[in-house]
């Protein structure tokens, strides 16, 4: 099925949708983002206190439109992921604005893919990652690209697939990724999502970089396979345009993360 649907494409572009598989939906892509089902079917508990050993950030997409970079940068921001693409027929219509302009202000900056294993396989939608602004460079400036996923907004929350199918998937991302670019990509995901979708899966902890969300006080259990987090995305709103996150360090820890 997955070949088929990459083999036929529109030719089209809308809204940020290119090379659309034919029969593929993209239609909720401009609202996708890291943490929008999360929030959605997790729900909030609460916000952390103010932690001063992490580092603060937060991540937007298209969702945010045009971002005024110097006020976030003046509110004490330090990184930001942006995203870049979903599946294989969406890029953010506001990539460059916030890709480059974070950088301008001096923030160091990252990518991520919202996952759609409904649609493909996930060496390919790592191609298209890296081939859309989700690669890497050793200049200190630019982090790993993350990996989202998460529930599915199109339809069943493990789009289909059997925990080894997810895991398979994942691994499929993960490989191309590293191929590409020299880096393991970073993970986005929530405990409970991962644990169901992947049969609490422990192929990755060693390996990538964990970026986990969780809107509550206390960042509670990791998903299987983590002993520790890199960041934490803490609430779905806030100071900053877009979600809250925390780096798991110093400023100095979060720049040898950028340099790999």
């Amino acid at each position: 099925m997955w070949n088929s649907l990459l083999a036929l494409v529109a030719t089209t572009t809308v809204s940020g949708v290119v090379a659309t598989p034919a029969g593929a939906d993209y239609s909720l892509a401009p609202e996708n983002h890291a943490g929008s089902q999360i929030a959605r079917i997790e729900g909030s508990q609460g916000i952390p206190p103010l932690l001063a050993d992490r580092t603060l950030g937060h991540d937007v997409s298209g969702h945010q439109g045009a971002v005024d970079w110097p006020a976030s940068a003046a509110k004490g921001a330090k990184f930001v992921f942006v995203k870049a693409t979903e599946g294989t027929g969406f890029r953010n219509p506001q990539f460059s604005q916030q890709y480059n302009g974070s950088h301008g202000a001096g923030l160091i900056r990252g990518a991520y893919h919202f996952a759609r294993p409904d649609v493909g396989p996930g060496g390919p939608q790592a191609d298209y990652f890296v081939d859309n602004g989700g690669g890497w460079s050793a200049d200190g400036k630019t982090l790993p690209g993350a990996l989202d996923v998460e529930y599915n907004p199109y339809g069943e929350t493990c789009y289909g697939l059997d925990p080894a199918g997810m895991t398979a998937w994942i691994k499929d991302f993960s490989d191309t990724y590293a191929r590409r670019t020299g880096r393991a990509p970073v993970i986005y995901t929530s405990t409970s999502w991962w644990n169901r979708c992947t049969g609490s899966s422990k192929a990755f902890g060693s390996v990538n970089p964990l970026w986990i969300a969780r809107y509550a006080p206390e960042i509670g259990p990791l998903p299987a396979g983590w002993s520790t987090h890199t960041v934490w995305q803490w609430a779905d709103k806030g100071d900053l345009p877009g979600d809250q996150n925390y780096f798991n360090g110093a400023p100095d820890r979060l720049a040898t993360l950028a340099r790999g």
